[in-house]
Order: structure tokens, then sequence, then C-alpha cells
């Protein structure tokens, strides 16, 4: 209960005589000769004085930038709340992953040399028969099948393309063996040419005559090497086939479409493959030709429920609806395989294998850092990183990452929006932070270029950008915590920047929800928060009450109130005073009010003077006095504008009694603790529905305590009522009502 002296308490308001009859409504500001800066930071204890004032008196400027880091801190904790959400039961962290020695399957290699076969002097292999009955048996038609067919048929030679794993070779083996029974003739034979380039080299003959040859360049720069600069020996090849009755089908990725367009390419036939529904893939395998409703309800079933067409949706190549096809057939452990494919950490190990160019690597981590930003933001982003990864350019590098998508980035679509830009986004959730980890623990020569394009986005004018880079420094920094911290997370948290700091809390906060490194992040706070009082000391103590405020404090709200009580916990140096203060609106905002205001009222239980009593106090009605800013999703349910402790009443309407009851009943906190009230009255119940019943409630309460606390509200409560300035009609309600019922 609150307590007052009687040999200090006057019988209405606080320390000192009664107020007069024309005392001022609220205490006036100090002098201005006797202001100093919220921004001026000095070394060496903080006076009270100066650190109240700085927690009430902060500029329009300071409150916007707070404001702004604030909603950037609760936005970054809900897509890192997502993040995790989405990572649960998949290898993703484990930096084993990425340290093993690593082979490639899938696929064939087409250059010269490279296998017996070519040691041998062969020039072309026959495909297997298992190879074709298993690429035509259960077949399903692309778009533009018929189109390709009649294409294959007129020229001799189709260039298919399309993106890695939509069943290019599949569709070229059966447009050879279709081809072949249109026109008659020839046993319709598929052979696979071992060396793609041989067939440009001048003169070049087909090794057998009324034969269909299958030709496949890889994918990325290297499969075009010795191929690109001798497209225009095509038409010679289209030559040549019409002479011996032969067809060829030439399949590749983006870079072959890109190269026909140089010379030679307007000669052959072209066709871009669109990719069959891997679904209608995975059913057509396993059911057939047969289209039983029965059988295709419990097949859907089945990989709903197994999260197969998940996993399809995040990575739609053939050969996974063959897989898991296979496994079904087998009566196999549909659900782990489903898993094992969501799993990104082979794909991104893949990817990163291949593409080395800096356009790539540039495109991918900004991609993975802004996902679900829009296209023109994320591509800015990512020229900035490129820029940063390669050699100082004369002129501006002709960087179009759009036609990338789906190709090299086949994992990033664009997402059209309901109005607005598309947003750029991964298949798979889990995509953008095994990326990220993977960069930052691989491409060695290049960590310190993300790492300062990463600070560089905590300064961006887009409150979204600067926080999904605070988020991905988390995803990076949960790699190697003890790097980390001495890296660049000590030298953000005690930027004199806030929200620089404000970032450092949030890729904590990241950072510490992960199972691996959540001890070493607590224990890294509460060392910041038992600091010195030097002013880059203040700053680290600041940071780790603001980081106890988000993700680490929603799941452990007693270890976040511990961490506040150290940073506050200062004896005469009050400078940490408004950090603890913000920890306390963040923890409030996490849902976590209760436990705040259980320790704020063990800390001023002495109810004195001491500093730990009026910090408390304080703290408690610059909290209640931040008007709740809604974030979609949020963990906190309030009317925004309105602070959640006036929003959420009756909620915690005992805890709030008793602060409100001592922080009205001495100075300095009560001149604050009035201006807060008068606040509530005028400013906040009338954008709250039902607030003002909610607040005569709770100040009834208040004014049935011991002591002078129902004397003191109805002169303060009549005082405003009969402003000559502004009078108070819900003062008016309150001072009847209080009467009434007190």
């Amino acid at each position: 209960m609150s307590k007052e002296s009687p040999a200090e308490t006057p019988d209405i308001g606080s320390e000192g005589p009664d107020p007069a009859p024309g005392a001022p409504e609220s205490p006036k500001p100090a002098p201005e000769s006797e202001r100093r800066s919220a921004d001026t930071e000095q070394d060496g204890p903080v006076s009270e004085s100066d650190a109240l004032r700085n927690l009430t008196e902060s500029t329009t400027a300071d409150d916007a930038e707070r404001s702004e880091a604030l909603q950037a801190g609760a936005i970054a904790d809900l897509i890192a709340q997502r993040l995790n959400d989405d990572a649960s039961g998949t290898r993703i962290g484990t930096l084993a992953l990425f340290n093993d020695s690593v082979s490639f399957g899938g696929g064939f290699n087409t250059t010269g040399g490279r296998g017996p076969a070519a040691q041998r002097g062969l020039r072309a292999l026959p495909l297997e028969p298992s190879e074709v009955v298993g690429h035509t048996e259960l077949f399903v038609h692309p778009e533009g099948y018929d189109d390709a067919l009649g294409a294959l048929c007129d020229q001799r030679l189709l260039v298919l393309t399309g993106v890695p794993g939509s069943g290019r070779e599949a569709v070229a083996v059966n447009l050879l063996g279709e081809a072949f029974a249109l026109r008659g003739g020839g046993d319709g034979a598929c052979h696979r040419l071992l060396d793609a380039t041989t067939m440009l080299e001048p003169g070049w003959e087909p090794p057998g005559k009324n034969t269909g040859y299958l030709v496949s360049i890889d994918d990325g720069p290297a499969g075009m090497r010795g191929f690109a600069d001798r497209m225009h020996q095509l038409p010679s090849v289209v030559a040549a086939l019409r002479a011996t009755g032969g067809l060829l089908v030439l399949t590749g990725g983006h870079d072959l479409t890109m190269a026909l367009r140089g010379p030679g390419g307007a000669a052959v036939a072209t066709h871009v493959l669109v990719p069959a529904d891997p679904l209608a893939i995975l059913e057509r395998r396993v059911l057939g030709h047969g289209e039983d409703p029965e059988a295709q309800a419990k097949l859907h079933a089945l990989i709903e429920s197994t999260g197969a067409a998940r996993a399809l949706r995040e990575q739609p190549a053939a050969r996974h609806a063959a897989r898991l096809a296979s496994v079904i057939g087998a009566g196999g452990d549909v659900a782990a395989e489903a898993a094992a494919l969501r799993d990104p950490s082979d794909q991104v190990r893949t990817w990163f294998d291949r593409y080395r160019e800096p356009e790539a690597l540039a495109f991918a981590l900004a991609s993975a850092t802004l996902e679900g930003s829009t296209y023109l933001t994320v591509s800015e982003a990512a020229v900035k990183l490129r820029t940063s990864l390669t050699p100082p350019e004369l002129a501006a590098p002709d960087l179009r990452f759009r036609d990338r998508v789906g190709h090299e980035q086949q994992w990033i679509h664009l997402v059209p929006t309901d109005s607005g830009p598309p947003q750029v986004r991964f298949r798979s959730a889990l995509l953008g932070q095994v990326i990220l980890r993977y960069a930052w623990t691989s491409l060695d020569g290049q960590r310190e270029a993300i790492l300062a394009w990463l600070r560089q986005l905590l300064s961006h004018r887009d409150v979204e950008v600067r926080a999904r880079a605070a988020v991905a420094a988390g995803v990076l920094a949960s790699a190697d915590h003890h790097y980390a911290v001495h890296r660049f997370l000590t030298a953000w948290a005690g930027s004199a920047s806030w929200p620089v700091r404000q970032a450092a809390a949030t890729a904590l906060g990241v950072a510490g929800s992960r199972p691996e490194s959540t001890d070493s992040v607590w224990d890294l706070l509460d060392s910041w928060a038992r600091g010195g009082s030097s002013a880059q000391q203040r700053r680290l103590a600041g940071t780790a009450a603001n980081a106890v405020g988000g993700l680490l404090g929603r799941e452990a709200p007693e270890r976040a109130v511990a961490v506040l009580h150290a940073a506050l916990d200062r004896g005469d140096d009050w400078g940490t005073l408004p950090s603890v203060a913000w920890g306390g609106v963040h923890l409030i905002h996490q849902g976590q009010a209760g436990a705040l205001l259980d320790a704020y009222l063990e800390w001023s239980e002495p109810q004195d003077l001491s500093p730990l009593v009026v910090k408390s106090l304080s703290a408690f009605v610059f909290a209640a006095t931040r008007p709740y800013e809604r974030v979609a999703d949020g963990p906190a349910e309030g009317v925004p504008g309105t602070p959640l402790l006036l929003s959420g009443l009756p909620l915690h309407g005992e805890q709030l009694a008793e602060l409100w009851a001592r922080a009205l009943a001495r100075r300095p906190v009560q001149e604050s603790a009035l201006e807060a009230l008068r606040k509530w009255i005028d400013t906040y119940c009338d954008k709250c529905p039902g607030s003002l019943d909610a607040l005569g409630t709770l100040l009834v309460d208040v004014a049935g305590r011991p002591g002078s606390h129902r004397r003191r509200l109805l002169w303060w409560l009549d005082q405003w009522d009969r402003s000559r300035d502004r009078p108070s009609k819900n003062a008016a309600v309150l001072h009847r009502r209080v009467e009434r019922e007190s």
C-alpha cells in the first residue's frame, strides 16, 4: 500500500505547504538557461534533475526519431518471430551444414573431356531404355507442348529453354519421340551428344542418320563457354540435320536464351518451356492415367497433411514431384521426405557454388535482407551492395535484376499486391536466413563489405528497410555470437545514434531467440546493464534495456525485469533512466505489462526519496503516457494513439492504482504524474470509448487508500474542471464520481 509520513505529508498535494488558491495547474519547466540537451552526453554520473528533464522534455525531433525506432523494433520483432516459427524443425542454424564437403548430383555434363565415354572418343551415346521409359511413360504435357512439337518437325532443330528443374530433358525426349512418330521413318532412338561444342565446328555431321539428338547446356555462364561465340554455326547444323534426316533438341537456361539474340539465333526455332504443375506430375506418377475421384481425394489429403504440397509450392521442380511420388508409391515416410525437401540448406549451398558473380550475390543477399519489400527497394539495395563487392567503375553498370528472377534467382518471385508494386519474396520462408548465414560464414573476402552495407541500411529513410536490416544483422550474429559481439554488436549498441542502438537491440533479440545463443545473449545484456557511468557504457546499458523489451522479454519477462533493474539501480547515476523507461514501454507493448508493473511496485516499495524509488515511479509515469502504435499482428492489443495501460483497464487495475497513488504523493515524480493524469483525462479518454468510466473506477480505488489521496485527487480534479484556460468536462465527471464513491 502507498504510505505517507504524517510529519512530511500536507493535507493536499505533496511535501511543502498546501497549494494556494492561485496555485498553478501543472509545474513550470526549468528556465531555458538551466536546460541541457538530451543529446549532450558526458562521462560520469548524470544528475537527477538532468535525467528527469531528459525524460519529460524531449524535443519533437527526439520523439519522432524514437517513435520511428520503436516502430522499426516492433516490425523487426514480428519478422524475427515469423522466421523462428518457419525455422522450427529444420536444420538451419547448424554451421556444420556449410563446412561439409559438397557433391552435386542431377543433370548431366555436356562439355568435352568430362568422363570415360568422352575419353574413349565416343561422340554420342543412346539413352538407356529405362531413361526413356522414365521420361515418357507418365509424362504430363506442359503448356505450349504442341507448338514446340510443330516447330521441331518443321525446323529440325529446336532450342528449348527453361528454368532448372522444369523438366527440360523429359520434354525434349518426348518431343523427339513424337516427332519421329509423326514423320515416320527412323527408329526414333534418342542419343545424347557428349560434347555440345562439337556440333558447332565447321563441317559437323550427325553421328548417324534418322536419329534424334539431345544436347544440354549447363546453367550459368560456365556452361556457355566455347558455345556462345560459335552460335553463328547453327544454320549449318540445321542443314546437316536435314541432310541426314535427324532431329535435335538443344536445352538450356537463361544464358542460352540471351545467346540466341546474337548471330545465328534467328535461324533456329525456339520455345520457352512453361513448367508443368508439379502437383499434376506427382498425381500422374502415383495414380497413372486413371481418374478415380476417391483416389485423387485421398492423395490430395495425404500431400496436404504431410507438408508435401507446401514443399512443392516452395520448390516446384519436376524432379521434386517425381521424388515425392516415388516415396508415396513405396509406402515411405512422406512427411519426413517433405521436411527434407523443404530444408533449404542444400539448395543454398548448391546455388552459391554455381553463382559467384557480384550481381548474383548482391541481389540474393538484398532479397534475403529485405524480403517483403518492393522490387525497386530491393534492387536499389542490391546495386549498392554490388558496388561494394566490385572495383570502382567509370560508368553506371547495366544491371537488370528483374531478368534474373526465375532463372539465376529462381528461388525468388515477384508477388503482385492489391495496390502498388510487386514485392520480392522467396518461394520458401526459410531461404532468406539460410542465405544470409551461408554468405556470412563462407564468403570470407566479402564479409566486410556485407557488414558495411548492412550498416548503411540502418540509416535508410524507410523504417521497414531499417527493421529488416536489423533482423538480418541478428541472423548473422546467431552464426557466431562471440565474433558478432566484438565485430559489430558492441559498437552498434554503444552508438550515439538511437536508430543504430535500436538495431543492435533488435539484432540481439533475434540472435537470443535461437536456443543455441539464448544464454550467451542474456549474459551479455546483464553485463552491459551493470556497466560503468561513462557515456558509452550508459548507452550499452540502455541498449540492453531496449533489447529486453523485444522478443527476449516476451519469452522471458522475469529475466527482462532483472536486466531493467540492473540498468536502473545505479545509485546517484541517473543516466540510464530514459533508456530503462523506454525498455518498459517496449515490454508493455509485448504484452508483459503485469511483470513490469509488479517490478515497479517492488522497486518503489520504500516510498521514500531514494534514487531507485524515484526512478521506478518516473519510469512508470513515462510508460503511462506513451501512446500505443499499432503494428500488424503485434502481440498487444490496444487503441492506436492511446496508452495501453489506459485502454487495457480494468486489466492490472490493482497494480495501477497503487502505482498512481505513489507517483501522485511526492515530488519530484508528482509533477510529471499530474501532467500524465490530466493527459489521460483530457486527451486519451476521448480517443478510447469506455476508458473514462474505467479511469473513474481506478481513481476511486486510489482515493480510498489511507492518507491524503482522496483530498489530493479532488483538489486537482476541481482545479482542472474550473480552469479558465482549459476547463475539463471529463475532470468534472471524475470529480463527482470520486466524491460520491470514495
